[in-house]
């Protein structure tokens, strides 16, 4: 029965993303075209001094992001160190030093990595005016990026890749504020709350006490969804009722994550002018999103284990609301994605279940990604299968008529070596220099042996790939793990980001080459069955050792 009604909400799904596909897609794309600013756009690029219509090389479209990026750290760190003095505290304190560092590097990186309890360490203005800012502009960062890389792919000697500024305001008002609007009207239709009561003291059907936390809920979750952020209002983020109320609302906020990511191959393909590229693109981002559901769902379904046995299912950390078909859907989503919103607890999954969102973020979040990141994220990893389909034919690789040169391939290697390198010397720090081990091992870790090991493994993988998940039984407020996790997040989101804008540089500089007899067709289900190949290849060649030691062993016990 629960394969039937995961077939349905996956086919809910799939109707409402094709239906949104080509309308989303295809307005994206006039939106970073069009040669019209609105008025609040002319506003503020009168207020920053920008020029809306010069285009910038990607060393000049890099320093924009950076730049903006590290004044987003310093003032979402300066809020939270000042909170007890800002309206709306609630009587909260200030936020630590560490904890504070880690929080803005976390959100200003789209990861939204929460080493604390949101209702008991935030007050509202922090909230609405730190978090929800770099949700709406950490995405329209990551989308400005994806867009630089695919005007690389379609302008011919130019040298320029377009201009961030004009890039950040258009996401941000064009496509990210109007959508994340109706969002919150559906989810407060659909009773999650959105007020500035604080905290209410109510008494209980038994006659006890209680207090329960309110907020601007409803607002800060339809951009934690649709920007791909997924830091939650509460603790128990979309578990929590006032955050997701029911299971048609679940299944809405799967839908918000994942509609952007989506929509994007429609972007690219009718930027460079070719839809049948989007299509490609497409569909590898589909397959490995269906295929990874699919194993999480066999794994959780089969609920191996004592306890999940004498229970009957896996049900410990999933809340009965949602059993387990939107619970697996929901964690796929979101871990196949940059959001890492969770809807139940996924260090109470089965050891091969709660392996599955962890591998889902090794794949680099591809299937279909962060907002912006997942899309250039698969077009690197297009790259390299062109790359080595030449190798194969000896032919030099082309990609949309740009040539994939000792530049090109160099720069797409070092992409996806940053990530495996974080993640892997970050675990391996924590447990190689003798006090940090120590420290971890007594304090951060609860659940010594092999899945001590997985919950280490999946906080960086998390801060890495800025998806900000984590195995809930893992004590991240330590010193080290927010200095660790904080570089984390910040190498693995800008170095790549550089890569990205470097790799845009050199393919806008070219000019294109025809299309021969011999050229690969990027828009078959060969290439498309290549890219795939590859995407997996690299995942499983750098992680199986590292999963061997965690989940798969602890699998096999």
């Amino acid at each position: 029965m629960e394969w039937l009604f995961l077939a349905a909400s996956l086919a809910t799904l799939i109707l409402f993303l094709g239906v949104a596909y080509r309308p989303v897609g295809d307005y994206m794309a006039w939106v970073f075209t069009s040669r019209k600013d609105w008025k609040v756009e002319r506003g503020i690029y009168r207020v920053i001094g920008a020029d809306p219509r010069s285009e910038q090389t990607w060393q000049a479209y890099l320093r924009g992001v950076l730049l903006f990026s590290l004044v987003g750290v310093l003032l979402l760190y300066l809020l939270q160190r000042t909170q007890q003095w800002l309206p709306y505290a609630l009587g909260l304190p200030a936020v630590p030093e560490g904890l504070s560092f880690n929080t803005a590097i976390s959100f200003v990186t789209n990861t939204n990595w929460q080493a604390y309890s949101p209702e008991l360490t935030l007050g509202y203005t922090v909230q609405f005016a730190g978090l929800t800012v770099q949700n709406f502009v950490s995405a329209a960062t990551g989308i400005a990026v994806a867009i630089a890389l695919v005007r690389g792919f379609a302008y011919r000697r130019t040298g320029t890749i377009g201009n961030f500024w004009v890039d950040l305001v258009r996401g941000s008002f064009r496509i990210l504020l109007p959508f994340s609007v109706i969002a919150a009207i559906v989810l407060l239709a659909g009773g999650v709350v959105q007020n500035f009561a604080g905290f209410t003291d109510i008494t209980t059907v038994s006659g006890g006490s209680q207090v329960l936390p309110g907020g601007p809920v409803a607002s800060q979750e339809a951009i934690k969804e649709l920007g791909t952020n997924g830091g939650g209002f509460f603790n128990t983020n979309a578990s929590h009722p006032f955050e997701n109320p029911a299971a048609w609302t679940s299944i809405f906020e799967v839908f918000l994550l994942l509609l952007i990511p989506f929509s994007l191959p429609r972007t690219f393909g009718r930027i460079v002018g070719d839809n049948r590229q989007g299509y490609a693109i497409l569909a590898a981002m589909s397959t490995l999103f269906v295929v990874s559901l699919g194993a999480l769902a066999a794994f959780e379904f089969a609920g191996n284990g004592t306890a999940p046995q004498l229970a009957g299912a896996a049900m410990e950390g999933k809340e009965a609301r949602f059993g387990l078909v939107q619970s697996v859907l929901y964690a796929s989503g979101t871990t196949l994605t940059s959001t890492g919103s969770v809807n139940s607890m996924h260090d109470s999954y089965t050891a091969l279940g709660g392996m599955m969102p962890m591998l889902n973020m090794m794949l680099g979040e591809i299937a279909p990604g962060g907002v912006g990141a997942g899309l250039y994220g698969m077009l690197i990893i297009a790259v390299i299968a062109v790359f080595i389909a030449g190798l194969l034919v000896g032919r030099t690789p082309e990609y949309l008529g740009k040539k994939i040169g000792p530049r090109e391939i160099k720069l797409a290697s070092l992409y996806i070596l940053v990530m495996p390198t974080l993640l892997l010397g970050g675990v391996a720090l924590s447990f190689a220099i003798p006090g940090v081990r120590e420290d971890v091992e007594t304090t951060s870790i609860w659940n010594p042996g092999v899945h001590g090991l997985s919950e280490a493994v999946y906080a960086f993988a998390s801060a890495s790939n800025n998806n900000g998940s984590a195995f809930a039984g893992l004590t991240a407020n330590t010193p080290w793990l927010n200095a660790a996790l904080g570089v984390a997040m910040l190498l693995g989101r800008f170095v790549p980001i550089v890569l990205v804008l470097a790799l845009a540089g050199s393919l806008a500089a070219q000019d294109k080459v025809p299309a021969t007899a011999g050229t690969l067709p990027t828009h078959r289900p060969l290439f498309i069955g290549l890219v795939v190949g590859t995407a997996v290849l690299v995942t499983a060649l750098v992680f199986f050792p590292v999963l061997t030691l965690g989940p798969l062993a602890e699998g096999l016990l």
